[in-house]
């Protein structure tokens, strides 16, 4: 384009602008004045502020304008969501559900044999846990989908923690005591934290750190599994991959058995080609889903014939037959240990519940109704506090059993009882025949069954849409596989953590300009065809400002406005006269905030720069008034839009244009 041609359209767009602000200014009269909120009673106030934290579903909205009897029976099931479902189950959903339920009971029996192994628990434990806790589940829990039952993260956590207070092998009775002790507070913290309403409190460990945490918990798990199948018997206590490693290495001439290696080797296989088929045809469901069960019978069935048990592969021996005995006497609720009990149980109840509520909202959408999510924590606290009376561990919803359900067409939590009820059966007929089950096909069984917890996809998206958010992934990863599982969660919540406060002490702030053709004002670098208004900045803050950022917005603002000033004396623009912040993004402000307002008043002030104030809400304005800063500026600087506030500062701009 030739210089000339240039420059011609640029006098061209100067000049609509300056009709444009003509306009506005002949239009003054009729600005609207930006409206200060009717003062509210306090108390009122108040209740209304926690009404919205603690209750922003309104979970009593049905119990309004109903007599008393029928107000009972909306509290019982409100508690017990199974009696209003119930009135309307039929022998059609129950058909679906029993499916289902026999489905995930052939996956989850094997899993919870081997889960146990990861929490250095008898493998009876996995079982207990998947008979109590899904049956009190059923009756208080309000997912349709969700199958309940010990999980490989939790699992391996409260083993990985409970370990470094107590060894299992020297002292097995006390660790079981702990275990229990920690499954009981895990379920008090999931009650608390539901009947409390306090259900957002999980939502500060990001998405991305819990893609990253999970990662590194299956690689970190993966690896455990290395001694069952490979067949070493003396291996670290450590779960970090150097030590791991450092351990499978050592023992690779006198340690590893070949039998063991090639029945858990076979079988892996066999698991991973099932999954496989899974994924890549939705009827064929089923396949992975038989497939741990089928592995199990086979194997144990070859182990029996040819007494590999005596050529060095290891089995699993007796499992407890019978149901769950009572655990009441043996929590500890005075000690040394109460204190260790309440720390781990709180970590693992607070990892489980972000498990499971994100299970549950996931299937939730699938089928499009609502879940509560403090009900749902309720529900599981309050079968976690019941299952460890009953001898069982921590348990959750699990993602890969839950797939199973949906995809097996459950339609209530009644799959739940038809699992319990087939573990139920295992427990008092079948336990002695996992006798013979090798350890390296429930180490197969494990290795397959985490390896779905590796979401590549999931890190390559937070790493192209948010860098900050893929480090939190990152650290979380490396924190579990490099040094442990307590670490890697501490490490997430910290990035997270550190995430909120960066976002919330460095507010994004950016300059508006005018969009041809319009009275919109808009961010130049996204809309880099708006043009600045000569002699006025117009600044956007795009957060609450409060005290632990007021400085930094009121330094940020000035920085602008120096920017400015060096274009000025490089003459390419007009002096500035006016600074306009647009205060539409500013929810909120307090008293450091509007410390901070006068402090740049008077920074200005002395600049013999005008400060104008553009579309405050009522919360912002109400304060405003309140401080008399609205009275320090002029009620005539506070507008109602950035094209108000343009066209009030146009009549010196077009004198000067």
């Amino acid at each position: 384009m030739e210089p000339n041609s240039a420059s011609s359209i640029e006098a061209e767009t100067k000049e609509m602008d300056v009709r444009s602000l003509s306009a506005s200014h002949q239009h003054s009269q009729y600005l609207h004045k930006v409206g200060i909120p009717p003062k509210q009673n306090l108390l009122r106030e108040f209740t209304a502020r926690v009404k919205e934290t603690l209750f922003a579903d309104d979970p009593l909205r049905p119990f309004k304008d109903q007599p008393r009897s029928r107000k009972l029976v909306l509290g019982i099931e409100a508690i017990f969501p199974i009696f209003k479902w119930g009135r309307s189950y039929n022998w059609r959903k129950f058909r679906g559900d029993l499916i289902a339920g026999l489905t995930i009971a052939s996956l989850c029996i094997p899993q919870d044999i081997g889960y146990a192994r990861l929490a250095n628990l008898a493998p009876q434990y996995g079982l207990y846990s998947s008979f109590v806790p899904p049956l009190i589940y059923a009756f208080m829990g309000s997912s349709r989908d969700i199958a309940i039952g010990p999980v490989a993260v939790v699992s391996l956590l409260l083993g990985s923690m409970l370990s470094n207070e107590i060894d299992p092998n020297q002292n097995e009775a006390e660790y079981l005591r702990l275990a229990f002790t920690a499954t009981f507070f895990a379920g008090i913290t999931q009650v608390t934290l539901g009947f409390l309403r306090l259900g957002f409190l999980i939502d500060f460990l990001s998405h991305a750190a819990i893609i990253g945490f999970m990662a590194g918990a299956a690689i970190t798990i993966a690896l455990q599994q290395l001694k069952g199948l490979l067949g070493i018997e003396k291996f670290t206590k450590k779960t970090d991959i150097i030590s791991v490693m450092r351990s499978v290495w050592g023992s690779v001439h006198h340690g590893w058995n070949w039998q063991t290696i090639l029945i858990g080797v076979s079988f892996l296989s066999f698991l991973l080609l099932t999954k496989y088929i899974g994924k890549k045809s939705k009827k064929f469901f089923w396949v992975p889903a038989i497939a741990p069960l089928i592995s199990v019978i086979l194997s144990t069935f070859f182990v029996y014939i040819t007494h590999a048990e005596k050529k060095g592969v290891q089995i699993v021996k007796n499992i407890e037959k019978g149901i769950n005995p009572s655990s009441v006497n043996q929590i500890y609720f005075t000690g040394d240990y109460l204190l260790k009990g309440l720390k781990i149980g709180v970590v693992a109840g607070m990892i489980a519940l972000t498990e499971a509520v994100a299970i549950g909202r996931t299937f939730a959408s699938m089928k499009d109704y609502q879940l509560d999510g403090n009900k749902e924590m309720v529900a599981l606290g309050a079968m976690n506090v019941v299952g460890s009376l009953t001898s069982c561990y921590v348990a959750t919803g699990s993602f890969s059993r839950s797939a199973v359900n949906f995809m097996s067409g459950c339609e209530t939590a009644v799959s739940n009882i038809i699992m319990s009820c087939v573990v139920f059966l295992t427990l008092e007929f079948l336990t002695p025949l996992f006798k013979y089950t090798p350890n390296a096909i429930l180490a197969a069984i494990i290795i397959s069954a985490v390896v779905g917890l590796i979401d590549v996809k999931a890190a390559i998206l937070v790493w192209k849409i948010d860098k900050f958010d893929f480090v939190a992934c990152l650290g979380a990863f490396l924190g579990v596989v490099f040094v442990s599982v307590e670490i890697g969660l501490l490490i997430a919540v910290i990035i997270s953590f550190a995430k909120i406060l960066l976002q919330v002490t460095r507010p994004r702030t950016a300059i508006l300009g005018k969009v041809p053709r319009t009275n919109v004002y808009r961010n130049i670098l996204q809309y880099p065809e708006a043009t600045k208004v000569p002699g006025v900045l117009i600044v956007r803050v795009d957060s609450a400002i409060y005290f632990s950022n007021s400085n930094y917005v009121k330094e940020r603002i000035l920085r602008w406005l120096m920017d400015e000033e060096e274009k000025v004396k490089a003459g390419c623009q007009p002096t500035i006269h006016f600074l306009i912040v647009e205060m539409s993004p500013v929810t909120d402000i307090d008293t450091s905030g509007i410390h901070a307002l006068e402090e740049l008043h008077s920074s200005l002030e002395k600049k013999n720069i005008q400060l104008i104030l553009a579309n405050p809400g009522p919360v912002v304005m109400d304060k405003l008034e309140a401080s008399k800063f609205a009275n320090l500026i002029g009620d005539d600087k506070i507008f109602l839009t950035v094209s108000d506030a343009v066209s009030s500062c146009s009549p010196k701009l077009v004198e000067n244009v």
